[in-house]
């Protein structure tokens, strides 16, 4: 990647610059046997959908908390690079009530409810699906993000050393990230462009962040990123590796 850029936005320019057509994000639930897999162009037309989602319908600006309330999952990730797109501070896990939108999955509508300001859910069904019936006092992302443009341009330009992203009560700058996760390429067995890492760990810390998107961003890789991996074998997740090509794991 280029050693200019400064955000997880500017990676995200730089691998869609370098390589649209490789694989960036692929996904595994083993609880409902999905797989999911997403080239560096799909994911940043979903991150773009999402961010003018973010900065339009939802008039989010610079320096807005969302509380993301969401697993580690392939629309997180999209969610986490649309945040760092506007420039509004994802808090993993945050406090609904201290945040000026929430993001929340079916299980955390609830705590979601405390947030008095937009409010986002996501059914994370497979392909991306809708929620049957609306949670009554939000917004089904799977509805209102397909009509949004696939090319995204924020209202103001996103600082560097401004907060970005907020985990396991840490808070750090967008330069903060970028530097942390390259830092961590190495101690994750990233060697270069085309390493490919699977992740099991969830999203609720910064190693498990890193592992499971910002290292592998950060370093021209990609991520197997597995959720209810638990429930696989050893002989299967062996497989997997052989089949996904793994040359790094973080379990």
């Amino acid at each position: 990647m280029n050693a200019t850029d400064r955000t997880p936005a500017d990676l995200l320019r730089s691998a869609l610059a370098a390589d649209p057509g490789r694989p960036l994000v692929t996904f595994y639930d083993d609880a409902t046997g999905e797989r999911v897999e997403l080239s560096v162009a799909t994911f940043a037309n979903w991150v773009a959908k999402t961010a003018n989602l973010l900065q339009g319908d939802l008039a989010a600006q610079p320096g807005d908390r969302l509380a993301l309330l969401l697993p580690a999952h392939w629309q997180t990730a999209v969610w986490l690079l649309a945040c760092a797109s506007v420039g509004v501070v994802a808090d993993v896990g945050g406090d609904p009530a201290a945040a000026d939108l929430v993001v929340s999955g079916p299980d955390s509508l609830d705590a979601a409810r405390a947030c008095s300001g937009e409010r986002v859910a996501l059914a994370l069904r497979p392909l991306g699906g809708r929620f049957p019936q609306p949670p009554e006092g939000f917004a089904d992302y799977a509805v209102e993000v397909p009509g949004q443009g696939d090319r995204f341009a924020p209202f103001a330009p996103v600082d560097p050393e401004e907060p970005a992203l907020v985990v396991a009560g840490a808070e750090l700058t967008g330069a903060e990230v970028v530097e942390k996760a390259r830092a961590d390429a190495t101690d994750l067995g990233l060697t270069g462009p085309g390493s490919r890492l699977l992740s099991g760990l969830p999203y609720d810390t910064w190693r498990g962040l890193s592992a499971g998107l910002y290292a592998p961003l950060a370093t021209g890789g990609s991520v197997v990123l597995c959720r209810h991996l638990d429930g696989l074998g050893e002989e299967s997740l062996a497989k997997r590796v052989e089949n996904e090509r793994v040359s790094a794991t973080a379990l």
